[in-house]
């Protein structure tokens, strides 16, 4: 394996485990996984860093034990440089869908990957997975 495809395996695997309801409920954990200068612009728009969505994690949706899981899709992986992977993917949670991208970043030195930016922008009824309507237009 190439190491390009290693990063990006190791950019997606904390990703999806991201996902994972015991990760989201474990501060310490999860905050491994986030960059100390993490920001988040959420699909309701508002914008997270670090301290607040390790605070408010555990209580999001997909973090209760009980609770839904993100189903992810799709997901592909690009090396931009040295130390920074950029991933999209789409999410079912519910009946809700989202397209999001996230940058993971390993500092120089470092061995870890770290989650450094997320977006989630949601995706309307009846647009389909490739960003066309059941017409077939954009």
């Amino acid at each position: 394996m190439s190491p390009e495809n290693e990063d990006i395996n190791a950019a997606i695997e904390g990703e999806l485990r991201l996902m994972d309801p015991a990760v989201r409920l474990s501060r310490p954990i999860a905050g491994t996984l986030l960059d100390p200068e993490f920001v988040e612009i959420g699909a309701s728009g508002r914008r997270w860093t670090y301290e607040e969505m390790l605070v408010a994690l555990p209580g999001l949706d997909g973090g209760g034990a009980d609770s839904p899981r993100y189903e992810p899709s799709g997901m592909t992986g690009v090396v931009l440089g040295p130390g920074l992977v950029h991933l999209t993917y789409e999410t079912v949670l519910g009946v809700e869908r989202a397209r999001r991208g996230s940058l993971w970043r390993r500092r120089a030195g470092e061995t870890s990957w770290r989650m450094y930016y997320h977006q989630a922008t949601p995706v309307p009824d009846g647009v389909r997975s490739r960003g066309r309507t059941p017409s077939g237009t954009a």
